[in-house]
Parts: C-alpha cells; sequence; structure tokens
C-alpha cells in the first residue's frame, strides 16, 4: 500500500513537472512513457527512465528548464547526440537535448583560426562549414557524424588523431556556461592574479577559490594523476595547478560529463585541414607483435595508428557494407592490422614516410615472400577515396564489434584503459590473461599511437555469472592498469561504469578534492548527479538495460529471424541489435534515416523505433504498447527505405520490423479503408484498368480530391498515378525455351507500360529468348506481395508470393532468371520472401530474380550481352538510385549502363529516400513530410539540371516525386536504353 502510495505520489510529481515545463518553455517537453523511453539509455550497458524530456528552441528553454526543475527538486541532464558509453548521457533527471535546435555555428575567425558554437553542433556539420575555409576541428572521434560538440566537451573526447593534434581539453579555449545557481559565467584563460577581475563578485570568488585549489593540492596532483594524455577520468583540476602566469578555466569543464555546469557556447582552436594523406595498413601475425611494433612505428611521426585486430576483421568482411573495403586493404589472414597515417603537407614527404614505414617492418622482421621473415607487410593507400573507406570501417569498430547475433556481447567497461606505448604489448596480453581467466575473450581496437585500446569482453549481462565476472574483470584489470602507472579512463569518460573506482586510482584525499569542486559549483546536486563523484556501483543491475527481471514473452512473429537469439523466431535478438551508437543520426551521405534528416526527433531514428520496439515487447510500456496509437506514431514516419539494412552496422532492419508492427496491429484492430486500397490494388487493377477514364476522375473532377482526402486520408494537395489507357500487354508471345522471364509489376504495367515495353525490347534486341511470367491458370497478372505488407496484411502478401513462385519457379530451378525494372517489387523475393515463405522459396533462387539493369550489367561484363548503343541528343544525365536499389548495393549496374552510352556524362543525386516511398507521400498526415524529405537533395538538384539533362530514376515512387516536386519527367533506364540502342538499330548515332 505504501509503496504504491510513494508510486501515485512520485507520478503526480512528474505530471505536475511535465506540465509546468510546457508552459515556461518554447520548445518540445514529452512526458509520456514511450517518448521518456527512447531517452532512457545511451551507448552504454545502462537504463535510466529520465522524469521528462526538453527539446529547447532556445537557450532560454535551458535556463527556465533549470530553474523549474532547481525549484521542484528534479535533477537536470544535458545531452547531445546520446552516444556516450558509459553511462552519463542517462539519469532520473530531466533531459535536455541540444541536439535539435541549439546546433549553429555563432562564428567563424578564419584567420585566428577559431570557431565559437552552441553545445548541439555535430562535429561533420562544424566541419563540412569549415571546409571552404581550409580548416577543420581535429578531435575526429568515431561518431563525427552524430557527436555534438557539447557532448565531447562534456567527456573531453580524443579521437583517432589525437597523437598529432591533443584532445578535446587541448581545442577548447572557453566556454560560456549556465552554472546550477542560474547565474551565467565564462570560463576561459585568466591570470593567476586575480586582482584585475572586478571584486568581489560571485566570478572572482569561485576562481580565486579554485586556483587556489590547484597551487594547494599540486604536490598531490603529480603524485597521483598519471603522466599521460590519454588520462580524462575524474575532474581536470590539473588544469588549476600554476604552470605561467594565467590558467584556462574552461579546461575544468571540459570532461566534468555536465556535472559542473550547462555550456551555453564553445570557443574552439581549429587547424589547417590536411590537404595530403597517405595511409599504410601494416600487417601482423599475431596481436603481440603489432601491440610490441607500434612504439616504434610512431617514431616516423604519423597523425595516426589505429588497430583492428582480427575479430573486427572477420565481423567486417560479414557486413556487406564493409566486405569489398576489407577484402581490398586486407591480404592474407592477419592477426591484427595498424593503419598508420602520414598527413604532412608535403606529398612527397608523406610518400618517403611510408616507404620508410615499409623498411621499418621489414626491420621488423615482418615482409611477405621473405624466407627469412614473418608473414606481414604493409598495404599502401594512396588514393584519398581509398584511404577514407579504410578509415570509415575502422571508425564503425564499435558498432562492427557489436553486430555479433548472440546474447553474449561486447561490453564497454575496462575499453578505454591508457598506459605507455611501451607497456602495451605486456598489458594486452595480461588483460587477454584476465579474460581466460573468466572464461571469456576480448575484442581491440582503436588507438595504438597513443596507448589506448578499445576492448571490450564478450559476456551476456543478462546472467548473474556474467554480471559478476564483469566486476571482477574491472577491479583485476584496473589494478593491473595502476601497476603501470596508466589511467583506467582513457577517452570515453567515467559515467556509471568507471566513476566508483576514483578512490584506488587517485587516492582518498584527490576524491575528496573531486567532491569539493562539485559541491562548490553544484551545491544542491542539480546537474547530473551520481556521475564523476558520489557514484553508485558499476554493477547495480536497477540501472541495467537488461534488468534482472528483463524478460520478453514468446510471441507470433511474421518472419522468422533466422540467426538471432530469442522470442518470436528471432525477433527479439534482431530488436536488441541495436546498441544505442547512433549511426542513424547522420544527415549527410547514405541513405538512412530519412524521417530524422527532416524532424531531427528521437522518435524518428532507427534508434529510435527499436528502444521503443525493446520496451514494449518486454513489456515495460504497458501490456498493449505493441499494437498501440503510440507504437503507430513510432512508425507512421518510417518509409520502409530498408536504408537501416545496410547502412545500420548491427544490421537494425527497420523495414521488416515495422511489417510485424502492421502485422500485428492489423489483426488486433483491422485494417482502414485507405490501407485496403492500395493493399488490393493489384487484385483489382485489371478491372480499374478497364475504365481509367472513370478512375482518373478523382484529379479532375472539382472538390473530389478534397471529398478523397476526407473520406480516405489521401492527400488534396497531391495528384494520384494516372491510370494508363492502355496497360502492359507482351508484344510478342514469349519463347518457349524462354531464359529470361520479364515480371511485369502492377505500378509499371497499369502506369507506366512503356517502361516494360522499353524492357522488353532491348532485351529481344540483344538477342535473349525471352518469356513472360505469367499465373499458371490464366487470370489477372502475378504480384510481388510488397503492397499488401505495406499493410500488414501478411497472409495475403504470402498467397501472392506463392502464386508468382508457381510461375516463375521451373524456370528459375533450370537455371534461368525473373528480371523485372521495380526495386521494390522484384526485391521482396530476395529480402522478405525467404523470411516468411520457409521452405517454399529459398534465399538461392531469390538470388536468380534479378533488376533489368542488373540482368544487363552482369552479362555485359560477361560479354554474353550484345546491344549496341548510338549517342542521344541530350549529353548528360542526372540519376537518382532507388533506396531498395542501394540497399542492395544496385546503383552502380545502372551508372555501368549509362557509361555506356558514347558522350553521356551521368552524375548521382547524393540523395537519401525521395519521400513519396508507395502511399506515404499520398497520406493527408505525411505529405509535407514526403515533401520535405525530397527537398534534402533530391529535387533542389533536378530543378539545377538543365532541361536537355535526363533524369533517370528506376523507381515508380522516385519518379512521381520529381514529377510532382520538381515538374520534371524522370525515365527509367531501360527506356534511355530503349532509345539509345533503337537509334544504333535505325542506324543513327554513333556506337558505343
Amino acid at each position: 500500500m505504501a509503496s504504491g502510495l510513494s508510486e501515485r505520489r512520485s507520478e503526480g510529481l512528474r505530471a505536475e513537472l511535465v506540465q509546468r515545463l510546457s508552459g515556461a518553455v518554447e520548445g518540445e517537453v514529452y512526458g509520456d512513457a514511450f517518448s521518456r523511453g527512447r531517452y532512457a539509455t545511451d551507448a552504454s550497458i545502462y537504463q535510466v527512465m529520465p522524469r521528462a524530456v526538453v527539446v529547447p528552441k532556445t537557450f532560454a528553454d535551458v535556463e527556465a528548464t533549470l530553474s523549474l526543475s532547481r525549484d521542484m527538486g528534479v535533477p537536470v541532464l544535458p545531452r547531445g547526440g546520446g552516444t556516450s558509453q558509459c553511462g552519463q548521457t542517462v539519469n532520473a533527471a530531466v533531459v535536455i537535448d541540444f541536439s535539435k535546435h541549439l546546433n549553429r555555428i555563432l562564428s567563424v575567425d578564419a584567420e585566428a583560426g577559431t570557431a565559437e558554437v552552441e553545445p548541439g553542433l555535430v562535429l561533420d556539420h562544424l566541419n563540412a562549414a569549415l571546409k571552404r575555409h581550409g580548416l577543420w576541428y581535429p578531435v575526429d572521434v568515431s561518431t563525427a557524424s552524430r557527436a555534438t560538440l557539447g557532448g565531447m566537451a562534456a567527456n573531453n573526447s580524443c579521437g583517432s588523431r589525437s597523437i598529432r593534434y591533443g584532445t578535446m581539453r587541448d581545442n577548447v579555449l572557453a566556454i560560456d556556461a549556465l552554472m546550477a545557481d542560474g547565474t551565467k559565467m565564462a570560463f576561459e584563460p585568466l591570470p593567476r592574479d586575480l586582482r584585475g577581475l572586478n571584486s568581489p563578485s560571485p566570478r572572482h570568488d569561485l576562481f580565486r577559490e579554485l586556483l587556489d585549489l590547484g597551487a594547494r593540492e599540486a604536490g598531490e596532483i603529480k603524485a597521483r594523476f598519471p603522466d599521460l594524455m590519454r588520462r580524462v577520468g575524474g575532474y581536470n583540476i590539473d588544469a588549476l595547478v600554476p604552470n605561467g602566469p594565467s590558467n584556462n578555466l574552461a579546461h575544468l569543464l571540459v570532461g566534468s560529463e555536465g556535472t559542473l555546469a550547462i555550456s551555453e557556447k564553445i570557443r574552439l582552436q581549429l587547424s589547417p585541414l590536411p590537404r595530403n594523406k597517405v595511409l599504410g595498413v601494416c600487417h601482423f601475425p599475431s596481436f603481440y607483435e603489432a601491440m610490441d611494433a607500434a612504439q616504434h612505428l610512431v617514431t616516423l611521426d604519423p597523425t595516426a595508428v589505429e588497430l583492428m585486430d582480427r575479430t573486427m576483421i572477420e565481423l567486417g568482411r560479414e557486413i556487406p557494407l564493409f566486405r569489398p573495403i576489407v577484402d581490398a586493404c586486407v591480404r592474407g589472414d592477419p592477426e591484427a592490422l595498424l593503419l598508420v597515417e602520414f598527413a604532412e603537407e608535403d606529398q612527397a614527404e608523406n610518400l618517403r614516410r611510408l616507404r620508410a614505414l615499409g623498411e621499418m617492418m621489414a626491420e621488423l622482421g615482418f615482409r611477405w615472400d621473405d624466407p627469412g621473415k614473418k608473414p606481414g607487410g604493409v598495404v599502401e593507400a594512396v588514393d584519398p577515396a581509398f584511404q577514407k573507406q579504410i578509415f570509415g570501417v575502422r571508425s564503425q569498430g564499435l558498432n562492427i564489434m557489436m553486430s555479433m547475433k548472440d546474447e553474449g556481447k561486447p561490453v564497454s567497461f575496462v575499453e578505454d584503459c591508457a598506459v605507455r606505448l611501451e607497456d602495451l604489448a605486456d598489458y594486452t596480453q595480461r588483460l587477454t590473461e584476465i579474460f581466460r581467466k573468466h572464461d571469456t575473450m576480448g575484442t581491440w581496437y582503436a588507438h595504438a599511437s597513443v596507448g589506448t585500446l578499445h576492448v571490450r569482453p564478450v559476456l551476456n549481462l543478462r546472467l548473474d555469472s556474467d554480471v559478476k565476472a564483469m566486476r571482477a574483470i574491472a577491479e583485476e584489470a584496473f589494478e593491473m592498469v595502476r601497476d603501470y602507472r596508466g589511467s583506467h579512463s582513457g577517452e570515453h569518460g567515467d559515467g556509471i561504469v568507471r566513476s566508483e573506482f576514483h578512490r584506488p586510482m587517485f587516492g582518498d584525499r584527490m576524491v575528496e578534492t573531486f567532491e569539493w569542486v562539485k559541491y562548490r559549483l553544484d551545491p544542491e546536486g542539480v546537474l547530473n548527479p551520481g556521475r564523476i563523484v558520489r557514484p553508485p556501483k558499476m554493477d547495480d543491475r536497477s540501472l541495467f538495460r537488461y534488468q534482472p527481471d528483463y524478460k520478453v514473452p514468446e510471441r507470433r512473429s511474421v518472419f522468422d529471424w533466422a540467426g538471432y537469439p530469442g522470442a518470436g523466431h528471432g525477433f527479439q535478438g534482431a530488436v536488441e541489435m541495436c546498441n544505442n551508437n547512433g549511426a542513424c543520426r547522420k544527415i549527410g551521405e547514405g541513405v538512412m534515416c530519412p524521417s530524422y534528416r527532416v524532424t531531427r526527433n528521437e522518435r524518428d531514428l532507427v534508434r529510435g523505433r527499436a528502444n521503443t520496439l525493446r520496451l514494449a515487447i518486454s513489456g515495460q510500456l504497458g501490456p498493449e504498447a505493441f499494437t498501440s496509437e503510440a507504437m503507430m506514431e513510432t512508425m507512421k514516419l518510417c518509409v520502409s527505405c530498408k536504408g537501416c539494412r545496410r547502412e545500420c552496422p548491427t544490421g537494425v532492419d527497420m523495414a521488416k520490423m515495422k511489417i510485424e508492427v502492421l502485422a500485428a496491429r492489423a489483426e488486433k484492430h483491422g485494417v482502414s479503408l485507405r490501407d485496403k486500397l492500395v493493399a488490393h490494388l493489384p487484385r483489382y487493377a485489371p478491372w480499374a484498368a478497364r475504365l481509367p477514364w472513370l478512375m482518373n476522375l478523382r484529379d479532375r473532377l472539382p472538390g473530389a480530391a478534397t471529398l478523397s482526402e476526407k473520406l480516405l486520408g489521401l492527400s488534396a494537395e497531391r495528384s494520384l498515378p494516372k491510370w494508363h489507357r492502355r496497360p502492359y500487354r507482351p508484344t510478342e508471345a514469349g519463347d518457349e525455351a524462354a531464359e529470361v522471364l520479364l515480371f511485369a509489376d502492377t505500378f509499371n504495367r497499369y502506369f507506366e507500360p512503356e517502361n516494360l515495353q522499353a524492357a522488353e525490347a532491348v532485351l529481344r534486341r540483344a538477342g535473349v529468348k525471352l518469356g513472360h511470367a505469367l499465373p499458371q491458370s490464366g487470370g489477372r497478372a502475378l504480384c510481388c506481395g510488397r503492397t499488401y505488407l505495406a499493410a500488414g496484411l501478411v497472409e495475403d502478401a504470402k498467397a501472392e508470393m506463392r502464386r508468382t513462385i508457381a510461375a516463375i519457379g521451373p524456370v528459375l530451378e533450370r537455371g534461368g532468371f525473373v528480371v523485372g525494372l521495380e526495386p521494390s517489387c522484384l526485391l521482396t523475393f530476395r529480402d522478405e520472401a525467404p523470411a516468411l515463405l520457409g521452405e517454399d522459396w529459398s534465399a538461392e533462387l531469390g538470388q536468380r530474380v534479378l533488376l533489368f539493369e542488373e540482368f544487363i550489367a552482369a552479362k555485359m561484363d560477361e560479354g554474353s550481352f550484345d546491344l549496341p548503343l548510338a549517342a542521344l541528343p541530350q549529353k548528360t544525365a542526372l540519376l537518382h538510385g532507388h533506396c531498395h536499389q542501394k540497399a542492395f548495393d544496385l546503383v552502380s549496374p545502372v551508372q555501368r549502363l549509362l557509361a555506356r552510352i558514347p558522350n553521356l556524362e551521368v552524375g548521382l543525386i547524393e540523395s537519401s529516400c525521395c519521400g513519396m516511398a508507395g502511399a506515404f507521400g499520398y497520406q493527408a498526415e505525411t505529405q509535407e513530410i514526403s515533401r520535405a524529405m525530397g527537398e534534402l537533395s533530391l529535387l533542389p538538384a533536378v530543378r539545377a539540371a538543365g532541361r536537355d539533362t535526363l533524369v533517370v530514376a528506376d523507381g515508380t515512387s522516385c519518379r512521381h516525386q520529381i514529377a510532382d516536386g520538381a515538374g520534371r519527367a524522370a525515365m527509367h533506364v531501360a527506356v534511355v536504353l530503349e532509345a539509345a540502342s533503337r537509334a544504333t538499330a535505325n542506324g543513327q548515332g554513333n556506337t558505343g
């Protein structure tokens, strides 16, 4: 009874908090369990439900949030990208998310090499803006695509090139901060003699006391702080020690994890952008030898020496996005690689050092094809694109390691220990022995140049035995680090996981000094309490993501999630693959996550959706959460682009997961009339096509579009696809000995039949023995089932798939192919069908269902496809890839085909999803988001193209979005090839 009363009282106070915050700030305030749950985790092992979430529009919102929370006795946690790995960005507090709005570059002084930024600014976005000045911010963390400068300052981030540029602390000039009591103070370089400052004042008194502390504790600091660059544990009170006429007080805030003050503005020291680089990939037959070599390789003065161990190499090969790069840069079967980069201004000097690197490797005893030496050596990467690809694999080290599908995962808790380079080999060997003692193994990668290796033993923290092993490993590892006079925290900070170990690391007096600093700056403990000082135990399971009572009940799933553990044929394990590292928060290259790129809301991320699913299936959001309206809101803006299928390094496939939600929802609540109309399109299309004038009245009859929006939710501002007067019919009967079947999808058959006619013409001109994918017993045309999956009508989708498989199976089984035009349709047979149909369909047969361009490009590469092409009147082509083409790496075949047309210059639009995404762009509630997705890059690029430029897009939705948003007609590549091959057949133009 008392417990229930206390719980209700707590919930009442939280509701009051949310209500008062909503009235006090201009930005968004979230108090519901779904929204708070999305902020309950970071990239650590911990989960702590916040009291509320505030997304401030202005810094005045931050001030109001702090003031109100302090008055109500509720802590505050400032947060950026939420990628911290130690638990410093989760707390039972009001979370303030700076990343959506407080992310501006306030000023850049190119001559002085400085910039002032807001804390929510992402590092990659800053560097993109600095590029035109020939500058960059060189604290190049691997999470640069989503790490905010405020978060980096809070953690004292370091990055791959700290051997040359130092840590965040070395590159922060000043911080304008909001103190816990609501006052503002500038933390900057100050003279030790403060008599020149206005006195007395709170700022003067605080800084005088801090500088006095530095003088008083100088001896203890020198005795207890490891003499290493990579010491980021505790507070940087060494910044207060007398060391010249001034001290930079901002350095005390760097690394303080939001526990001392809230940053408003951060002034940064920039560096000249390196213009030239080379990379040497050093191969070693044993891990120990690689670690021992690091101390010698750094004498060549590289800008980086980064480790990739055998586990990372093997896991990288299993990820489609990384496999080609790993295969290109790895020779033989090494146990470890060291990536050694040189980035001097003079490229000739870089090349000289690269040669010296090879010579040093030989001197150390490693050279391929030398009987007197061990296998090893250097794979040279001089091409900038190749270097970027290799470092791209390394920067995804954490996510690659976390791609293990077992319940046991590499766990972060001893991963940032730093030792001197001369101790590195022995340290790694001894730590490996500790792992073996506890029946586990570690995965290794990262910063060999400075003695900080990210190492994660593989543990299953659902098991009490493995939690105890984690505790024992931590205690033994940190004791060993102290033996080496190293640092137990070398990059990622303290948070929950390491803060409790400060006492053995630094001693009682130093911990008491840390506590004094915290009390002096935040006497009421408002700011991120329990981090760095007065922390909980690192193995307090009530703070874990997987708490002792964590359980996912068995459930019926749509797909067979083969290879993943847990309930729902592995659906649980697939959802839990999200490690919260936030790769989906990128907004530059690639596809994912298009909805986030528009809204910048945590809800609209792959990570946000995966967290919501995990909390729902484990009962943490209530018994009906999985099929609730809140879950539908979570999934509403997912356009099933499949970008995450390829680009999420841990393989979180949200497009399939959305189908699981839709299917459960359809079973429980049924399907709307609009969804039924979309889903059943393939079944009623033959009848609708007989009356195209009637079907097209909606966009011609005044008021009809408005009525359709009211009745069906189809946006009146969008015109619907036009039913064609003459649907596609084969121009010739199929060859009885056909080796290829042309699959006519519903969209091209009834709306754009000219595309199928062009494809048929091209294939016949090239001499292909062509047949047609036709139903065995006659009747309506075949269908892939995609429209049914989009509505959650899975059994209908299976029926359509089986009907099609029965027709195409015999040709496939005798070695033939099925070829079609629409990526979303054809690729269903490779992606969803094998996981839906079990023994009725195999992934191997799915590989023989090809896109038109994929089939032709492969045959041309084999030399077995004879299709002369002539020049076209247009001299340039602009290509937009369909999301599913990108997900399966199938844009390049289109590029290669267009490149075969003489005198045609082909450009690729670097774009995410077009935004139309099937019915998504036509829905009244999502059409604005749809347009915004198109406006990110696709539509501006098309508008900027000359009128004589060919616009090529193979996706039906993409072509409609381009026509609607840019007023241009885009063509399927089949139409372009047909025109070029027809010109040759007619004896026109130059052939290629």
